[in-house]
């Protein structure tokens, strides 16, 4: 047992220092990107944020979870979490000044591409885990609700219903704990998902307004689609309640013994 143990701290100091390393490699892509496109307090700042936001909360979750190793996976999955960094600093700096859309989609693309390695990476490596699969979702959500906002500069506010459905969705599930039930595998739920950040991405860049607004209108159709058949699915397998149980009889009917 004390093997285990020091094997297990010794796999969590690890996992901290790969931690500390990709908000190393954060600053790092934040400080090429000011060099080469010019990126301006904004997006430095906003890339700083995300670095040491990243940092904290994946050291907590280190800590509750004691995961071990941090592992390949989780590897691949902080280097897309370093990529949507610099995506979400050429967002923020889009806001105030020129769309640099050829860094911005190279960031993305990357990004999307990798989020179909962690994943396989995991499975064949043998280091699919409870820690693992939340960090990707996660970076996923994130990476969506940037590029989200990056596009509705373009198409319009309602475009950030499609960022924001996955938050709506948590924030609902504190007051509706049924909504934090488990949901199985499902194909679908993930083609969706990775609709929304191709379609997106490509909305993103140089797809014109009449292709672009279709495509992501039927981008906010399925995922709303998606969440809707989630949420029907897990309201109808939702615990039930106990009837309750009857309470002493009135006097004058209670039975005489």
């Amino acid at each position: 047992m004390a093997l285990n143990q020091a094997s297990g701290e010794d796999g969590t100091r690890l996992a901290r220092h790969d931690i500390a390393a990709g908000a190393v490699a954060q600053v790092l892509l934040l400080a090429l990107l000011a060099g080469t496109v010019g990126l301006g307090p904004a997006g430095r700042l906003t890339g700083l944020v995300f670095a040491v936001g990243t940092w904290v909360l994946l050291t907590r979750a280190l800590r509750r979870a004691r995961p071990g190793p941090f592992g390949p996976a989780n590897r691949v999955t902080l280097a897309r979490a370093t990529l949507v960094g610099g995506v979400a600093a050429l967002v923020a700096d889009s806001l105030d000044g020129p769309p640099r859309v050829t860094p911005l989609a190279a960031l993305a693309g990357v990004a999307l591409v990798l989020d179909a390695v962690d994943g396989l990476v995991a499975r064949r490596t043998g280091t699919v885990s409870e820690l693992g699969a939340r960090f990707d979702m996660e970076v996923d959500a994130f990476l969506i609700l940037v590029l989200s906002v990056y596009v509705s500069a373009r198409l319009g506010a309602w475009v950030l219903l499609i960022g924001l459905m996955r938050y709506g969705f948590v924030a609902a599930a504190r007051a509706l704990p049924w909504l934090n039930a488990p949901l199985t595998p499902s194909t679908a739920r993930k083609a969706v998902a990775a609709f929304q950040g191709v379609a997106l991405l490509a909305a993103a860049t140089s797809l014109p307004r009449p292709l672009a607004l279709p495509l992501i209108l039927l981008a906010l159709t399925t995922l709303t689609w998606s969440f809707g058949r989630d949420i029907h699915t897990l309201h109808r397998t939702r615990p039930r309640s106990a009837p309750p149980l009857p309470g002493p009889l009135p006097r004058e009917s209670a039975p005489v013994g």
